[in-house]
């Protein structure tokens, strides 16, 4: 069954899922995993990554229907609104993408097509939209090639990477050994292929909210 309402914000369910962590975790977990978060932030990866302003840069992939999907070719729709998310194990990518499913209406009506990149390989990527019934392009990026160009692309430390491959195979998921992983970015890209609006965050529990990117949109036709 269904608990969302349609005037929750992301945010809202965001935070019931890290209540539930925080009930659920020893406290030597939330320790490890909230080293990892600012061992993200130390990182320097949030400087580095594309921002608004930049150019995003043009890439083709597989989306789950097996059809190469390119981010240029896209563009000469309208504006894209692109984002990454760790992979269907995790269940704050999972809320989220449930989340822009049944908002994807509202970003439809700015002209705008969602795209959705994730590392896994593309079983579990189909998996992941099938779960979620997606209706918008889950596009898989294996070995992170693409999020590497965006700057997105972090290094999990010994200790998450550790209950990550015990509790779920992340190395099998993704198809590497690398324990590389992405921010959960979203950028909106106008029609010139320039970076109108960016969310970047070290915690892996924040997500861009669909409100703020109709926003962005909203603001292109200006």
């Amino acid at each position: 069954m269904d608990n969302t309402k349609n005037t929750d914000l992301l945010e809202t369910l965001l935070e019931r899922k890290r209540q539930e962590g925080a009930l659920k975790f020893t406290e030597k977990k939330k320790k490890i995993y909230a080293e990892g978060i600012t061992s993200v932030s130390d990182s320097g990866i949030l400087d580095n990554a594309l921002n608004i302003g930049d150019k995003a840069l043009d890439f083709s992939l597989k989306n789950q229907l097996n059809q190469t999907v390119s981010l240029y070719d896209q563009l000469k729709n309208g504006p894209v609104v692109l984002t990454w998310y760790r992979g269907g194990w995790c269940p704050y990518c999972n809320i989220t993408l449930h989340y822009l499913q049944n908002k994807l209406a509202d970003i439809k009506a700015e002209g705008a097509t969602l795209l959705a990149i994730t590392p896994e390989l593309p079983d579990n990527s189909i998996n992941t939209s099938q779960k979620n019934n997606l209706e918008f392009s889950v596009l898989s990026d294996v070995g992170n090639v693409i999020g590497k160009n965006y700057g997105v692309v972090f290094k999990l430390t010994p200790e998450v990477a550790t209950i990550y491959n015990n509790g779920f195979g992340l190395n099998k998921k993704n198809g590497d050994a690398s324990n590389q992983l992405p921010l959960a970015a979203t950028y909106v890209i106008d029609t010139n292929g320039i970076i109108q609006y960016a969310f970047l965050d070290a915690d892996y529990t924040k997500r861009a909210e669909v409100s703020e990117i109709v926003t962005a949109l909203k603001k292109l036709k200006l």
